[in-house]
């Protein structure tokens, strides 16, 4: 009896043993087939979901946030699969974009291999911050709104990544900190040769240089000529000035008219000596670079070339020549014939109210010089 009982209990358990093992297999088969399976559709017939995992967010709240968006089907299968692979430990927060019908381990490996989204916003060098507040306007991912355009020449040109989420504001703040730091980087590498005083007034002649040209190997060339004429109390007579004081930053969309150039505003550097009150853009590096470390020329004029660029010229006659190489080319363009020949007049220098003008530089008739201090030494 002894022997038959232990026969009937080793056939139990070994029946037992078999059920489980059946019932087990069962169940790795069904969890293998979940993890491998297609996932829920997206929404709304779309071809991925963006899913925002913030840091710091366990297991269990990640699986709550992706059975929220409708990427998992089951938060317990999620966490379970989540263990037993460990990728508990690896998962990374930031933005996702999951394609619809997503297997679950597809996911996880979306997840653990950090693919997020990744989101830029261009600044670019020359563009005015009221420019600037409308590029973040456009941004749908961002929030919140600017309540004041940032003062003119206080950001930094540059491309920044944002975050679904982040406040226009705190954006702002990172292209103020930037233009601050690299500024004041800048200013410490200056050269005794820089016309300019103070950080402020690199910034404002830096932004003219940056709207007249955008061609940046001209850059230290335009930086030059003006720099040349601040030195003689020439008037910089920059046409993106003009522009300046009658739209405060945005295109104008077409020429500049007779009226506006003789329009008195603060920015208007055909009506004002010397720098206008503020910059007209935010200026970029190379700008900023060539206002504070210009090379030794004695250009005082320049004119387009109809390559893009700009020719240059030391006297008024050699201006004059290039600018009507300039006008004969707007006529060609324009299908027009060429227009008669002017005689251009005789070079004349200017010395008024006692200025002096640099031996061998000649000036157009007419052209007021006045008398400015010398810049402070660099400190």
């Amino acid at each position: 009896m002894g022997v038959e009982r232990r026969s009937g209990r080793k056939t139990a358990f070994l029946a037992a043993t078999a059920t489980f093992s059946l019932f087990l297999i069962a169940a790795l088969v069904a969890a293998w087939s979940v993890f491998y399976a297609p996932g829920p559709a997206a929404r709304d017939g779309a071809r991925t979901t963006i899913v925002s995992l913030p840091s710091g967010a366990g297991v269990g709240a990640i699986a709550a946030t992706l059975k929220s968006a409708g990427v998992i089907r089951s938060t317990d299968m999620f966490k379970a699969a989540a263990t037993l692979t460990g990728a508990d430990r690896k998962l990374r927060a930031g933005e996702y974009e999951v394609p619809s019908k997503a297997s679950l381990r597809s996911v996880l490996v979306l997840l653990v291999e950090g693919r997020v989204v990744r989101h830029y916003v261009t600044l670019p060098e020359g563009w005015s911050s009221a420019q600037a507040v409308d590029i973040l306007n456009r941004q749908p991912i961002l929030t919140g709104t600017v309540e004041e355009t940032p003062d003119e020449g206080s950001l930094w040109p540059e491309t920044y990544e944002i975050s679904r989420g982040e406040t226009r504001a705190s954006v702002i703040a990172r292209m103020r900190r930037a233009h601050d730091d690299n500024l004041a980087r800048l200013w410490a590498a200056r050269s005794p040769n820089t016309v300019v005083r103070t950080p402020e007034e690199a910034v404002i002649l830096a932004s003219i240089v940056e709207k007249e040209t955008g061609v940046a190997a001209e850059r230290p060339r335009v930086a030059a000529v003006f720099t040349n004429r601040l030195r003689m109390g020439m008037r910089l007579e920059s046409d993106p000035t003009i522009v300046y004081g009658i739209t405060q930053g945005r295109p104008l969309g077409r020429g500049i008219r007779r009226s506006e150039l003789d329009r008195q505003t603060p920015w208007n550097t055909y009506q004002i000596d010397g720098l206008p009150p503020t910059p007209i853009a935010n200026p970029g590096r190379d700008a900023i670079a060539a206002v504070l470390n210009p090379p030794a020329s004695t250009d005082l004029f320049f004119v387009a070339d109809g390559t893009g660029g700009h020719a240059f010229a030391r006297t008024y006659a050699e201006h004059l020549a290039n600018v009507a190489r300039w006008r004969a080319i707007e006529r060609q363009r324009a299908g027009l014939p060429p227009a008669a020949p002017e005689p251009a007049p005789a070079d004349a220098a200017a010395a008024a109210d006692g200025a002096a003008v640099p031996p061998g530089v000649t000036v157009p008739p007419g052209a007021r010089v006045i008398s400015i201090p010398p810049p402070a030494p660099a400190q």
